[in-house]
């Protein structure tokens, strides 16, 4: 047979491939193996011919001579009639194995495709299986055999056969994988075929070379384990391993001397003949469809008869009208993954776009058009474009950094660190400020809900109709906000509101339903999506735990760290599953503050190996216990919220050919126990991986016969020290630079302190100083006033543009409405602007621009640490001024549609935490004096605005217990169990209530 070339020989450039590994050297037969042979050949004597022989000389014909009536049925059971049921049952059994013996022994010796399976008998024919392979161990035929023989405790280099030979198997449909071998007289005549054309082409060199002449090709047989592809053929004759899409485009649904079609450039078989272009070359190549010298007279009638049909073939199918070069035409048919077609746009986004266009236009000045706010570049503020480009990634870092900032408020508030009460998180500054700006210009939160409502309103609605969760290997998010599901094979219709896509194995919804989706109690079905990059304005998220195998990454290693470190914090963020382990080995040891419950890290490969092996073990085991095929079954169970929790496992340091070997052995059945592996390769060869994709020096992730040219999502190392500093800023525990409880901006609360311009925020949105605005633009201003407002420490303009126009908007559209709120704002006594730039370029207010909360802040601020603290008249006064100030929520009148922006901030949670500290103090205040009834009153006063607050509630009762009125605390007891709600009263006050009203639980059940 010809020797397969390699790209380097035929003078191509190499290029990134997908393909399986490279053979691995083979394991001699050992005594060991002789024994297991005889072992094996015994077992399945016994047990095909000794159980019936025992069966027929020990009880005979276990069945009634005659046919049974009802005196039958009334019969006394004896102990004959109890062993000639078991008889029975055993004859069946017997009956079942010996099938499975000889479905195992037919696709053993056959070494074509996998096993049928026996129905009912998935114990027995796994029994049957490691039988027949032990006793063909010692024989060819094993070599490709089933993997089921790691667990008849061969080494991991014997093992690797089966285990690699599992990692390569991907369901039907789109993902369909090589067939393993073909049969003996295919690949006999392929080898002959192989010699003949080269011995041709040696003969003709002169004409083989002419561009237009008609060659072909036929696909090799395996060697090892290593499979011909399209790719290669391409790479090997024509010299660019992406033409392989002309030689599909000559071939495709043409019958093949089999009978099968060649439907995808993925699915291709020994011996398979291939018409390739006219410029074609190489000595594998057959170059006419009549015999050539150096072809054995035996098989030349064969080959002949055989091409010269194929030819027929192809050109019955260019006279049909097949017209020009494969390479010149979009061809979805060969690629794994495919970008999904997009619809048309309904209704809502074509509204969407009106109501954008006719917003631009109004704030337009000179009906310029240009770029989105999110894709400026070259002006004077730019941002990490990396965070920007990245609106899942984004999405799930500022709603992570939002939950530690909240965290660090109320541990603050109660005094849970180091007994210090702060209600600032610390600002952030130099590239830690212009993470969380790319942050806010880049997150899509609405496209994380959607995704997550989606993805848990499929699950809920599968199993109400007992259907199981289908594989997916990856979800496509299309420019107009649909959902597009992408099935490791066909799973029948999808349930409503989902429809099928551009074929069976493409789930698609419309963005106008998702938005009727609801929360559901429902575990996340598909926790391990994650976004890999861009690829025709849809976003591809791969689903890294379907994977039936590893995923290698190769390229650089400055840019696979982007790759890897951009995986592992989305995964650790992401807002579209519940629980997940996350093991990080080689890299993102600082990555852990961004998620310490999700993520991992190991030192080596020794520790994960020895960690994943314990793990693989115990969920197979879990899985076989509760009767379940994959993860995906137990999800829709009764234990959803507690088992199937994916482990996803990112290695980007290239391990050795040993601990590939032994990834490999672990990956092979990891698609349905729930685990991934993504790991850094620098060469790109790697054993045992299933899908090999590159990432390149201009942030293109390929790889060529998965589909797939991304444009890379990636987080390189700048950004991603700046997103770690954010978090361990907003750490309670981290440090000096936690909460404070000196506000970012104090002011002037003396007669002489009386502001330019005083905006009420806390309750409705009233401005004073100022005329409104006329015409439609004054919504406009006002909200971007009290983003202003709420940012003393300035605004970059284009996280000012992302929160008015979400949708984006255009550069000059948005420098206008700047233009415009200075202008509204004016000029100080002085001349200066009121509205200004700082260094950076984020825009700032002046001092003589305040609002309500600021005084706020500032009153508190002098009660409790300034003038306050040695003047108890001016700390009482300071009090009740700022209790005042409180009417009511943040910007309670805000319109439908308008702050959208206020979903990234933590002012919810400051403000009542706020006006909780204000009404405490005040209430200690009155206590003092035994004023309690007063103390009553500031309380009730602040529980208006924080009535979840524990504190207030405690403090509540001691102070209604300091009147004496015992009735009033039992009122008050049944009032805060009330509003406890089914979760009950919280342990501290529980116990409080303990010791001042005994009774109060009688007294509350008589309530309720």
């Amino acid at each position: 047979m010809a020797r397969r070339t390699t790209s380097s020989s035929t003078g191509g450039s190499p290029g990134p491939r997908n393909r399986t590994p490279q053979p691995l050297p083979r394991r001699r037969r050992t005594f060991g193996d002789f024994v297991k042979a005889f072992g094996a050949f015994v077992a399945l004597l016994v047990l095909l011919v000794g159980v019936p022989g025992a069966l027929v000389v020990a009880v005979g014909w276990p069945l009634p001579h005659g046919a049974p009536s009802l005196d039958w049925l009334q019969q006394e059971i004896t102990v004959g009639t109890f062993i000639h049921v078991l008889t029975v049952i055993v004859w069946f059994a017997w009956a079942q194995f010996t099938a499975c013996v000889l479905v195992e022994m037919k696709a053993a010796l056959s070494g074509v495709g996998l096993p049928n399976r026996v129905p009912g008998a998935g114990a027995s024919q796994l029994l049957a299986r490691q039988l027949v392979a032990a006793l063909l161990l010692v024989g060819a035929a094993a070599a490709s055999f089933t993997p089921g023989l790691s667990q008849l405790g061969q080494s991991p280099e014997g093992n690797q056969h089966g285990s690699v030979a599992a990692a390569q198997q991907t369901p039907g449909g789109l993902f369909g994988q090589q067939e393993r071998a073909a049969t003996a007289a295919a690949a006999a005549v392929a080898e002959q075929a192989a010699d003949a054309s080269q011995a041709a082409a040696q003969a003709d060199t002169g004409t083989s070379a002419r561009h237009g002449d008609t060659k072909y090709y036929r696909i090799q047989p395996p060697e090892g384990r290593h499979h011909d592809s399209l790719w290669e053929v391409a790479q090997r004759h024509l010299g660019d391993g992406r033409r392989y899409k002309e030689i599909y485009e000559l071939n495709k649904d043409r019958t093949q001397p089999d009978g099968s079609k060649l439907s995808e450039a993925s699915l291709i078989r020994p011996g398979w003949i291939m018409e390739m272009p006219g410029d074609a070359h190489g000595g594998e190549l057959v170059e006419m469809p009549d015999g050539k010298p150096g072809i054995p007279e035996q098989a030349q009638p064969q080959i002949q008869q055989q091409i010269h049909d194929y030819a027929k073939t192809g050109d019955h199918q260019q006279a049909g009208g097949r017209q020009g070069s494969g390479a010149d035409r979009a061809d979805r048919d060969t690629a794994h993954f495919r970008v999904p077609q997009q619809r048309a746009g309904g209704d809502q986004g074509q509204e969407r776009e009106r109501a954008a266009s006719d917003e631009a236009a109004a704030d337009s000045r000179d009906g310029q058009s240009s770029r989105p706010a999110a894709e400026e570049s070259g002006s004077a503020f730019g941002l990490p474009e990396a965070l920007v480009g990245a609106p899942l990634l984004a999405a799930g870092l500022l709603g992570a950094l939002g939950r530690r900032r909240r965290q660090a408020l109320w541990q603050s508030a109660l005094g849970a660190v180091r007994g210090h009460r702060g209600m600032e998180p610390p600002v952030p500054t130099g590239s830690a400020a212009d993470a969380q700006d790319a942050l806010l210009v880049g997150a899509d939160p609405d496209g994380v809900r959607l995704l997550d409502l989606s993805l848990r309103g499929l699950a809920a609605a599968l199993a109400a109709e007992s259907r199981p969760l289908p594989t997916v290997y990856a979800a496509w998010l299309g420019g107009n906000g649909d959902l597009h599901l992408q099935l490791a094979q066909p799973a029948g219709k999808p349930p409503t509101p989902w429809q099928l896509g551009q074929d069976q194995t493409f789930w698609m919804l419309a963005r106008a339903d998702a938005e009727r989706y609801e929360e559901t109690d429902t575990a996340a079905p598909y926790p391990g999506l994650v976004s890999l990059g861009t690829m025709d304005d849809s976003r591809l998220l791969l689903n890294l735990e379907a994977v039936p195998g590893i995923v290698s990454l190769s390229g650089s290693a400055t840019d696979r760290a982007g790759v890897f470190a951009s995986v592992a914090a989305e995964l650790a963020t992401n807002g579209w599953s519940d629980r997940m382990t996350i093991t990080l080995v080689g890299f993102g040891e600082d990555l852990t503050p961004l998620a310490p419950n999700r993520l991992r890290h190991l030192d080596d490969i020794e520790a994960l190996v020895e960690t994943m092996e314990a793990e693989t073990r115990q969920r197979r085991g879990a899985l076989g216990a509760a009767g379940h095929d994959s993860v995906l079954t137990g999800r829709t169970g009764p234990a959803q919220h507690t088992r199937w929790a994916p482990h996803l496992v990112l290695l980007a340091a290239e391990p050795s050919p040993v601990d590939a070997l032994r990834l490999a052995e672990l990956a092979a059945d990891a698609g349905r126990l729930g685990i991934g592996y993504l790991v850094g390769t620098e060469s790109g060869e790697l054993p045992g991986a299933a899908w090999e994709m590159e990432i390149t020096r201009e942030g293109k992730l390929l790889a060529p016969l998965l589909g797939l040219e991304l444009d890379a999502q990636t987080l390189p190392v700048a950004q991603q020290r700046a997103v770690v500093e954010l978090f361990v800023g907003a750490d309670p525990e981290g440090g000096p630079d936690g909460p404070t409880d000196t506000p970012p901006f104090l002011v002037d609360i003396s007669e002489q302190g009386r502001p330019a311009v005083y905006a009420r925020l806390v309750g409705p949105y009233e401005i004073i100083g100022l005329e409104t605005p006329e015409g439609e633009r004054s919504p406009l201003l006002h909200e971007a006033l009290a983003l202003l407002l709420l940012h003393r420490e300035g605004v970059h303009p284009r996280v000012l543009s992302s929160a008015l126009w979400p949708r984006g908007v255009t550069e000059d559209v948005r420098d206008a409405l700047v233009e415009r709120l200075r202008g509204w704002l004016g000029t100080d006594p002085d001349g200066a602007a009121r509205l200004g730039a700082d260094a950076t370029g984020r825009l700032t207010l002046a001092k003589s621009v305040v609002s309500d909360l600021d005084v706020l802040r500032s009153l508190y601020h002098e009660a409790t640490q300034g003038k306050g603290v040695n003047s108890r008249v001016v700390r009482g006064r300071l009090l009740t001024d700022a209790l005042v100030l409180v009417r009511g929520p943040l910007l309670a009148d805000r319109p439908e549609g308008r702050y959208g922006w206020l979903t990234h901030e933590i002012i919810d949670a400051q403000l009542p935490l706020l006006v909780a500290d204000i009404g405490l103090a005040l209430s200690a205040f009155h206590l003092e004096k035994d004023r309690a009834e007063k103390a009553i009153e500031a309380l009730n006063a602040s529980m208006n605005s924080a009535p979840a607050d524990e504190r207030l509630w405690n403090e509540l009762l001691r102070a209604t217990h300091a009147t004496g009125d015992e009735d009033k605390v039992k009122r008050l007891a049944a009032d805060l169990v009330a509003r406890s709600g089914a979760r009950g009263l919280p342990p501290r006050t529980e116990a409080l209530l303990d010791e001042l009203l005994p009774t109060w639980r009688s007294g509350a059940a008589a309530v309720s």
